[in-house]
């Protein structure tokens, strides 16, 4: 688990960051999964949007992005998710 200290760290870090991803109107599907794992390991923090015609609730979007992918819930704002997990090999962010 995240502290607060350490949210608060990847939220600043997060904050000039673009979104990569998009969830349209098919939702969270398995390869979207497997594509921001990957995304996740290369970067450790990314941050996700969630387009108008998404049927599904943002809340339940992040959840099922984090159960999928076994990141951290950043924040939601607004339509965007920030997701953080621990790179194996390309470790570059250190929390506090």
């Amino acid at each position: 688990m995240l502290t607060g200290k350490q949210k608060r760290y990847l939220r600043s870090q997060a904050h000039h960051l673009n979104p990569i991803f998009q969830v349209g109107k098919t939702g969270v599907n398995e390869n979207m999964i497997a594509q921001i794992d990957d995304a996740l390991e290369k970067r450790e923090l990314i941050k996700v949007s969630v387009l108008q015609n998404c049927m599904e609730d943002k809340n339940e979007v992040a959840e099922e992005l984090v159960e999928g992918t076994g990141a951290q819930l950043v924040q939601i704002i607004g339509n965007t998710i920030v997701l953080y997990k621990e790179s194996e090999e390309n470790k570059e962010i250190v929390l506090p």
